[in-house]
């Protein structure tokens, strides 16, 4: 857990610092900070989703699309 949210905090602050250093204003820069986050996990969700779609489609094992999963179980 406290892996996750370093994580987190470290996503925050460079999409801080990237939109701060394109407009130079504070308020753009938390506003993003904020959304832009929010915004990936939600697309991260659908990403997964579709994944799980497909695997099921192509009669794969839960988990059939993550990295490694042939090596482990083939």
């Amino acid at each position: 857990m406290l892996k996750t949210l370093t994580f987190t905090l470290m996503h925050f602050c460079i999409a801080f610092a990237v939109a701060y250093a394109l407009t130079g204003s504070v308020a753009v820069g938390g506003l993003v900070a904020a959304v832009e986050p929010l915004c990936n996990s939600v697309g991260f969700y659908v990403h997964e989703r579709i994944w799980q779609r497909l695997d099921k489609a192509r009669g794969a094992p839960a988990g059939a699309s993550q990295p490694g999963w042939r090596h482990r179980h083939a």
